[in-house]
């Protein structure tokens, strides 16, 4: 059997477009800016599939789980994984906020501009009684309509409890539901062969529209965010998947072909689907799966949580606006509840940030502009490092279980086959 060639694999084909897509917006930044429609397009055909793959996932696992109490205490591991590992990512962003001072000496005054209104705007409706109302769809119906995840995951989880105490005739239902979702993943499949058109879409309009010297304007705040977020990858999920039985880099290689669609559009949306069946071929069980990952999305944003703590004190040392111990405690505390309503979207984490400083008076909202043009580029390693912590606590999850299968971990560790054929 011939080899398949590099040129051929998935993931040469998203690192060649982010690198054509660099070239092009430093070159023609006005063409690059014009390339933002490939992008976007591209998340857009995903995102309409994310709904419905979540539904017949979950519905499936716990429809078929027979048993309410495990369902209960998967996500009862789950939230306090998500929990642990937050408050870790929060409070590591404050440290390398006082180890490096990336703001002192910048002494930028804050002036507030159209954009960052706009941030504000839409952070003055994101308190906390706000997320947990919007968890509740106005209707059935209304929870795939706008692709809200939290909400599918509410509907999914009463869909698939109720299932599960119909009998034979739940179980039935069940095994359609699962004959669809398979149906939605192959739509998925066709769908992820467009990714380096989104990457190189999406890099050349970053480039094009924010420019290489948005990058060496706030350089140092942009390093210390990168080897912040490096640090929590190979040292703290490093050392979680060494407990598991596993290499971190094995793991990242293994996901490699999303970690570069996901860098490459600045979001983790678009591989969701794609994830999850990967976990599943690594040994974790579809219940598991299907009900942890969708949860992590909207609970596990470490690279979002390093970003607000980090982004905050940069504000505050940028502005020379002091403060007090308590005061950076009650920072860590609102940003624990703020950051949980952000999805795996652009732009959220810069929403949850300006949510926060809304209720943190003593830092101008309006500094916020100083972010402004390195948000982009934070937010790829933001995704990238929420994409990789969901996928170790999925697997974290299993073992604390006890139904990850080690030897199927290891088999896919050691040639990488596709996920499909690890499940065959």
């Amino acid at each position: 059997m011939s080899k398949r060639p590099l040129w051929r694999e998935l993931y040469i084909q998203v690192f060649a477009a982010i690198i054509v897509g660099v070239g092009v917006g430093a070159v023609w930044p006005h063409a690059g800016a014009a390339m933002k429609p490939l992008g976007d397009g591209f998340i857009a055909l995903i995102r309409m599939m994310i709904g419905p793959v979540i539904f017949c996932t979950i519905v499936h696992g716990i429809g078929s789980m027979r048993d309410m109490a495990k369902v209960g205490r998967i996500g009862l591991k789950a939230i306090i994984l998500f929990e642990v590992i937050s408050t870790f990512a929060l409070a590591l962003g404050v440290a390398a906020a006082h180890l490096t001072h990336p703001g002192t000496g910048i002494g930028m005054a804050a002036s507030g501009n159209a954009a960052v209104a706009d941030y504000v705007q839409r952070a003055s409706h994101d308190g906390v009684v706000a997320h947990v109302m919007a968890i509740i769809p106005t209707t059935f119906v209304d929870a795939f309509v706008h692709g809200d995840l939290l909400q599918v995951l509410l509907v999914s989880i009463l869909f698939g409890v109720a299932l599960g105490q119909m009998g034979e005739a739940g179980a039935r239902i069940t095994k359609g539901v699962q004959q669809v979702g398979h149906v939605f993943f192959r739509i998925i499949g066709i769908i992820v062969h467009l990714a380096p058109i989104g990457a190189f879409g999406a890099m050349a309009y970053t480039i094009g529209a924010f420019g290489i010297g948005a990058l060496v304007n706030l350089g140092e705040l942009v390093a210390v965010f990168y080897a912040t977020s490096a640090f929590f990858v190979f040292v703290v999920l490093g050392a979680i998947a060494w407990l598991l039985g596993f290499s971190i880099f094995k793991y990242i290689g293994y996901i490699r072909e999303e970690l570069l669609i996901v860098i490459g559009t600045a979001s983790s949306e678009p591989v969701l689907p794609n994830l999850m069946r990967k976990l599943e071929a690594l040994g974790a069980p579809e219940p598991v799966v299907g009900l942890v990952v969708p949860m992590g999305y909207s609970f596990n944003l470490d690279g979002t949580n390093i970003y607000m703590t980090l982004g905050i004190l940069f504000l505050a040392q940028a502005t020379n606006t002091h403060l007090t111990w308590s005061q950076e405690l009650l920072i860590l505390a609102i940003s624990m509840l703020t950051s949980k309503g952000a999805a795996g979207v652009t732009g959220a984490g810069f929403v949850t940030l300006a949510a926060t400083l809304v209720i943190v008076p003593e830092i101008p909202v309006a500094s916020l502009g100083l972010l402004l043009g390195v948000d982009r580029f934070m937010s790829q390693c933001r995704a990238a490092t929420n994409f990789i912590s969901n996928g170790v606590v999925t697997l974290a999850v299993a073992r604390w279980e006890k139904e990850l299968s080690l030897p199927r971990l290891k088999a896919a560790f050691a040639v990488h086959p596709e996920p499909e054929a690890i499940l065959r």
